[in-house]
């Protein structure tokens, strides 16, 4: 248990694509009022982080990557931080917090878009060095910041199951907040990776009267069966156009999948596009189709802490109906980070762990 300023804690660094984490020792300071101080206990590995790795993205370095964190609190500052309902932040909560750290103040936080705001911070995209040097998840302690929007988890839920809720759950369930009614509507999810097969479950969640999933994969389409999908579907059979869906939740950021999203559905139909998180090239859009068909196209990236809170409870209420807890394949220590690397490359499973 933390007890010492001058402590310090192991983390795996990124410093350039291609090249290994290192491991590095960091000083953990302690936390300053509003902040709290968090030991990990699980990470998973999110697709961004693989692209950041690969060089599909671009990231400050050198860094902590990682910003699916679950853990528990060991110290927290004078005064403590507050929950998203206000709440005192207590040592031994265990806890998941936004991956988004706003100013509450500006304008783009005041029109809804607290994800996008002007002084933005994000865990698990920053550079490791100074005061806040611990802030992503692979690494054995974290420093929140003040303003981060933290929730108590329930020991009820896995830690597997719970580790994704700040990122892949929650930004599903800011598109389902786009789609606003879904009770007894078709939806179409294109992509079966973690965004696409939390889609499914959490559409079935929210009583959808059918969801269709599309992929390449069939062993992800399995999984699309288990997590709710009424109906599964091969990419290579284009075996769509007569689904006619009101919501169509694109999740791969494919090209191909993201020009399809904005034609397949029926008159009146939402597209959330999701899943085009990195370069990819420009896609045309059938601009008298979209306006004859009177289509919405939206775009989703991050969430609000109100989305969070949602996930928070989509997982609750959902865990024991579906096999969440399998979309985490396999688990490695800390130490082994860049095994589990090569294992997320080479096998491409929906998600690894690293357990400090």
């Amino acid at each position: 248990m933390f007890q010492r300023r001058n402590q310090t804690c192991r983390a795996a660094v990124f410093r350039a694509p291609g090249a290994p984490l290192e491991l590095q020792e960091f000083d953990i300071h302690r936390p300053a009022e509003r902040e709290a101080l968090v030991q990990i206990t699980l990470c998973t590995i999110c697709g961004s982080d693989l692209h950041t790795i690969r060089g599909k993205r671009n990231e400050p370095t050198p860094a902590i990557l990682g910003h699916e964190i679950l853990g528990k609190v060991t110290e927290v500052g004078d005064p403590p931080p507050l929950d998203v309902d206000g709440n005192p932040v207590r040592k031994g909560d265990r806890v998941t917090w936004s991956t988004c750290v706003s100013c509450s103040r500006c304008d783009r936080c005041n029109a809804g878009f607290p994800q996008k705001c002007r002084t933005l911070f994000k865990y698990g995209h920053a550079v490791a060095e100074g005061r806040y040097a611990l802030s992503g998840g692979l690494a054995e302690y974290i420093l929140l910041r003040r303003g981060s929007a933290v929730i108590p988890l329930s020991d009820a839920l896995a830690d597997q199951v719970a580790c994704p809720v700040n990122c892949a759950t929650a930004t599903i369930a800011a598109a389902y907040r786009i789609a606003d009614q879904v009770a007894g509507k078709r939806i179409l999810v294109l992509g079966a990776g973690m965004l696409g097969l939390t889609a499914a479950a959490f559409g079935k969640w929210r009583q959808a009267s059918e969801v269709t999933v599309c992929d390449l994969d069939a062993g992800r389409l399995q999984k699309a069966s288990a997590l709710g999908a009424d109906n599964i579907v091969d990419w290579k059979s284009h075996d769509l156009d007569d689904s006619l869906p009101e919501i169509v939740l694109e999740c791969s950021g494919a090209p191909d999948a993201v020009e399809l999203a904005c034609h397949v559905g029926d008159i009146g139909s939402k597209v959330i596009l999701v899943g085009s998180v990195k370069q990819s090239p420009p896609v045309p859009l059938d601009a008298q189709n979209t306006v004859r068909a009177c289509l919405s196209i939206h775009g989703i990236h991050n969430y609000t802490p109100k989305d969070l809170g949602t996930a928070v409870e989509f997982l609750l209420h959902s865990s024991g109906r579906f096999p969440l807890a399998e979309l985490v394949q396999t688990t490695y220590p800390l130490t082994a980070v860049n095994d589990a690397i090569e294992f997320a490359f080479e096998n491409r499973p929906i998600r690894v762990a690293i357990r400090p």
